[in-house]
């Protein structure tokens, strides 16, 4: 099969991520026993998603691991003009379709050189590890990584196959998601001296999230490699109140923080608990039951930083060109394997531009170079170079 024929299989599987991705596991499971690739399984803990490891090559430390994740975002609400989970080709030079670039163009590459892969004599090997649960917070890599780690030879070098146009990514940011509960005490909207307005205090709490980043910028804490110089804090939905004439006993809103490599989140979000605490004191004088909490709701993703690299770069430059390696704002899995010792960067076809997008894309000749990029590995990897 050909990384067109995959991705067209791929694309067919409705992997949206509150849906379960075991189909796709086992067509790729099919595809590795005709090749005679030993794979594992490493399941959810509700066992309907499954993350997959496979080796190609021999079962000895070094080589490379290709990282892709199965999930792909939702497509309700957004005015597509074809079936997202059909594979079209226009004519246009692009193929259509939920996750062509985002990200299982990479997988498909990968899965159409396995046969080429089986043929060569790896000297080390090429591992395949297929994840679940990316798109929602990279939920389901962590235990994946843990029984590659764990159970298997120490690889030398990761590549997490996220769309940047083949070329080398060697930074991302790390990203929380976290959702703030404000309660306050009800009362009749005359008589705003015996109650307290959560909708009013978040307010103030969501305004000062915003100030916190204008903190950052004055004190110097930059990276120009990203797009985005600082790490940001982004409030992206809030609820609250039940009406007009009702002081508002409860606000909920859920926010983000993408924090630099070079910034800890704890210290970010030490700064917004820092000022929470403050408001609910006040609140407290006048309302003893009310209150702020805030959760996590995914564990921290790790940033990427550029470090302990150069040998994963040259290689990537050496398959794909001198491309200069750049830096991104959005997270991936990639922190969390460098965050295991493992020297990672990112490169993989589309555009991350096209991500989560309606009528999502991938330039044909993106498919072209990942499928070289395979090609280029197995080679480099084997006796025969």
């Amino acid at each position: 099969m050909t990384a067109t024929q995959f991705l067209e299989r791929l694309v067919g599987f409705p992997t949206v991520s509150r849906a379960s991705n075991l189909e796709l596991i086992a067509f790729i499971e099919a595809w590795l026993d005709e090749h005679g690739v030993e794979h594992w399984r490493v399941d959810s803990d509700d066992g309907t998603k499954a993350n997959l490891l496979a080796r190609i090559g021999p079962a000895v430390e070094g080589g490379v691991v290709l990282s892709g994740h199965t999930d792909v975002v939702p497509v309700e609400g957004q005015p597509w003009s074809t079936d997202p989970f059909t594979l079209v080709d226009k004519g246009d030079g692009r193929l259509y379709g939920r996750g062509t670039c985002d990200m299982k163009a990479f997988i498909a590459c990968a899965l159409a050189a396995v046969p080429r892969w089986v043929e060569l004599e790896l000297e080390t090997p090429i591992t395949l590890a297929f994840s679940y649960d990316e798109e929602i917070g990279c939920v389901g890599a962590p235990r994946m990584i843990e029984t590659l780690m764990a159970d298997h030879p120490r690889p030398a070098a990761v590549v997490v196959g996220e769309p940047t146009l083949m070329a080398p990514v060697v930074a991302h940011k790390g990203a929380t998601n976290l959702r703030t509960t404000v309660t306050g005490r009800a009362s009749h909207s005359s008589q705003v001296n015996q109650g307290v307005s959560a909708i009013h205090v978040a307010a103030r709490l969501v305004t000062f999230i915003e100030d916190v980043m204008a903190e950052l910028r004055a004190e110097g804490r930059v990276d120009e490699a990203f797009n985005v110089v600082h790490s940001s804090l982004h409030v992206g939905k809030i609820q609250g109140g039940t009406a007009i004439n009702i002081m508002a006993r409860e606000c909920t809103f859920e926010w983000e923080i993408r924090h630099l490599p070079s910034d800890r989140f704890e210290e970010l979000i030490g700064r917004v608990e820092a000022y929470a605490e403050e408001l609910q004191a006040d609140m407290r004088e006048r309302a003893p039951e009310a209150g702020i909490h805030t959760e996590r709701l995914n564990v921290t993703v790790p940033a990427l930083a550029d470090d302990n690299n150069a040998e994963v770069l040259g290689l990537c430059r050496e398959l794909v060109g001198e491309a200069p390696a750049g830096a991104v704002a959005y997270a991936t899995e990639a922190g969390q394997f460098q965050r295991a010792g493992l020297p990672t960067v990112i490169c993989g076809p589309g555009s991350i531009g096209q991500a989560h997008q309606p009528d999502e894309y991938l330039e044909i000749e993106q498919l072209e170079a990942g499928s070289a990029f395979m090609r280029a590995l197995g080679q480099r990897l084997s006796r025969e170079r």
